[in-house]
């Protein structure tokens, strides 16, 4: 295996680390709340405590990159992976009263290293050369979709097989992701990457407003995706009744699938990325309203899963662009462009919970829902999930704006 192969595989396998970390737990939402009757608001907590801890690492390390050593930074990440899983893992054992308190503090391990991952894993598959590395980079980001599938289907088949009980064993086989990395990174010569060299290197790039037209794209991009990966499997059991095997399968597993497939299409093929953007938010806003108007149980699950490929580009799409029209790959650029994809991250999920709930305990609500025949959790979890067509509704205007100054910038 030739240096930058390795390079490239270790990389792909820190990526399968990230899917693991931002889907792990709403996999287990449901087992948590019959297990050890975590409410959905603390459930969604996990989410935010997940993205947030990523965002200050991501605003960390876009402006204080200069004091890093980022080879060792690389190479130390997957072994912080693996300490927050093995927290999160084994803490309920020995504690089991301070349940919660373990999964938070293995969330804030575990979401610290993806932060690590989300800033630096980007900008050495920027680094190494390549012929066409918007798709380099679409790749890298593919190979975290198509993890997203295989944390899912394996997490699905196997609670179905050994039981919820056990779900700490599926940690303990989850971890053998982050140990390749371990040993994949261990001997290889990560290549230089572009950063500032003072803080005021990086404030200096803040004032470029083209910047934060990015920013809130990504912001809006992460929200989109994240909110229905993180919520659709509780929703397609609570809401629509569907049982948690097909709902993880035919709902989660396809949203991932779809996600992945839209990130190697354009891997493939793909080009113009300013209009992917911007017809995929169209797209991803349309599924979210199908999803929780339509009383179709089948037509609420392929709403959810297509969603993912409505959203596969916008993403990493923003950060193609943001490179492309900013005409710089510093590693400042992904940082914070990472801190936008993580904050849309934490706010979609949460805002959803935060709305499941209000909705469950408000009487207007309750009496609502009675009158659509659904129980108070069935109508807080549509109108929870309906919140989250927001992030995409306001992307299509953004989008929009940013496929307009693009056709602009071309014609001058």
């Amino acid at each position: 295996m030739n240096q930058f192969a390795r390079i490239k595989f270790a990389c792909y396998s820190s990526n399968s680390s990230m899917a693991i970390v931002s889907h792990l737990s709403p996999v287990l939402f449901l087992t948590f709340r019959e297990l050890y009757g975590i409410s959905y608001s603390l459930l969604g907590l996990l989410v935010v405590i997940n993205f947030t801890t990523q965002l200050i690492v991501d605003l960390a390390f876009s402006f204080f990159s200069h004091k890093f050593n980022i080879p060792k930074v690389v190479k130390a990440t997957p072994l912080i992976t693996l300490i927050g899983l093995l927290i999160y893992a084994v803490w309920p054992l020995i504690l089991p009263e301070l349940t919660y308190l373990g999964l938070a503090v293995g969330t804030v391990i575990f979401s610290a290293a993806s932060g690590f991952n989300e800033v630096l894993i980007s900008p050495i598959i920027a680094a190494i050369p390549a012929d066409e590395p918007d798709k380099e980079m679409s790749k890298l980001h593919s190979v975290y979709a198509w993890a997203v599938v295989g944390v899912v289907i394996i997490s699905t088949l196997f609670l179905l097989i050994f039981g919820k009980a056990n779900w700490v064993w599926l940690v303990f086989l989850l971890m053998l992701i982050p140990l390749t990395s371990l040993i994949l990174f261990s001997s290889a010569d990560i290549p230089k990457m572009d950063a500032p060299e003072k803080i005021s290197g990086a404030v200096a790039f803040l004032k470029n407003k083209s910047l934060w037209l990015f920013i809130v794209a990504i912001f809006l991009g992460g929200a989109s995706e994240c909110t229905m990966s993180q919520w659709s499997s509780s929703y397609l059991e609570k809401a629509l009744s569907i049982p948690k095997v097909w709902g993880d399968v035919f709902g989660v597993a396809l949203f991932g699938l779809t996600l992945a497939l839209g990130r190697t299409l354009y891997a493939k093929v793909g080009r113009n990325i300013e209009n992917v953007l911007f017809l995929g938010s169209i797209g991803a806003a349309a599924c979210y309203l199908v999803a929780t108007v339509s009383s179709s149980p089948i037509l609420g699950l392929l709403a959810c899963a297509l969603t993912g490929f409505c959203t596969s580009m916008l993403w990493p799409g923003s950060l193609v662009a943001a490179t492309d029209y900013l005409q710089n790959g510093s590693v400042f650029i992904f940082a914070i462009m990472a801190a936008g994809g993580d904050l849309g991250g934490s706010v979609g999920p949460q805002l959803v919970g935060l709305v499941t709930d209000t909705a469950m305990s408000t009487p207007f609500f309750i009496n609502l829902a009675q009158g659509f025949g659904l129980t108070a959790e069935q109508f807080g979890m549509k109108l929870g999930l309906l919140s989250g067509m927001l992030f995409p509704l306001f992307a299509i205007f953004v989008f929009g704006y940013i496929k307009h100054k693009k056709n602009k910038k071309r014609s001058v």
